[in-house]
């Protein structure tokens, strides 16, 4: 017999699906060799199906990369989180970098930006990606290398904004990803970087007047308004 309290947690139809049955109002009837805890087999089978799927139509698409022959500025982020016993693990993982940028000559290592914890908190509380945005928009950096994407941010929303603020430079700026094998300057996504239809439809930028000036809300703070008296 099964407990009431457990099989009211069971929707109705998985009831069915696993074989729970009552009868004459009693409670349900569950087969010995079921267990409630334990993963249903076919449906793991399922999913594994549905990975394997996706994965062989992920290697009929025509993949983009950074050209080896293409002049990279690179700036190699690095968020670094030690779970190994080596002391010396993050040397060892900056080497591995150094060496793969060696086999293309027109890459160049600019530096190496390194922030601590396992996965990113925020942008704004990375002080070390900042220093690396600093220098995109400078244009000391030109391609970003960093392993994944938590590595960055854990929003996808976030991810496509700074994608196409960088994207958007004089020089644009890209971003590689090793573990997800995406670079975001790929020929696919630059619809996406450019798309406007978040703006209204006709809408343009109003040019500038040389009467047009600050206006304070009215009830506003003034304080930090300044004039000449």
């Amino acid at each position: 017999m099964m407990d009431d309290r457990i099989s009211g947690m069971i929707p109705v139809e998985d009831q069915m699906d696993m074989g729970i049955s009552r009868e004459n109002g009693s409670s349900p009837v569950m087969p010995e060799s079921q267990n409630v805890f334990r993963p249903d087999s076919s449906r793991d089978r399922y999913q594994r199906d549905r990975i394997n799927r996706h994965k062989l139509w992920l290697e009929t698409l025509i993949r983009e990369y950074p050209m080896p022959y293409s002049r990279y500025r690179i700036g190699v982020y690095i968020r670094y989180f030690n779970q190994t016993k080596y002391e010396n693990y993050l040397d060892y993982h900056k080497q591995q970098f150094r060496d793969t940028i060696s086999l293309c000559p027109n890459w160049q290592l600019v530096d190496f930006y390194v922030d601590t914890g396992i996965s990113a908190p925020s942008m704004e509380s990375s002080p070390e990606w900042c220093r690396l945005l600093e220098d995109c928009f400078s244009g000391k950096v030109n391609l970003i290398v960093t392993q994944k994407t938590s590595n960055v941010s854990r929003r996808p929303d976030e991810l496509a904004f700074i994608s196409r603020i960088l994207a958007a430079q004089k020089q644009p700026v890209g971003i590689y990803f090793i573990s997800e094998d995406l670079y975001t300057l790929a020929s696919y996504y630059q619809p996406d970087l450019h798309e406007k239809d978040f703006l209204p439809v006709g809408w343009q930028v109003l040019p500038d007047e040389e009467s047009d000036m600050p206006v304070l809300p009215q009830g506003g703070d003034d304080t930090h308004a300044s004039a000449d008296k």
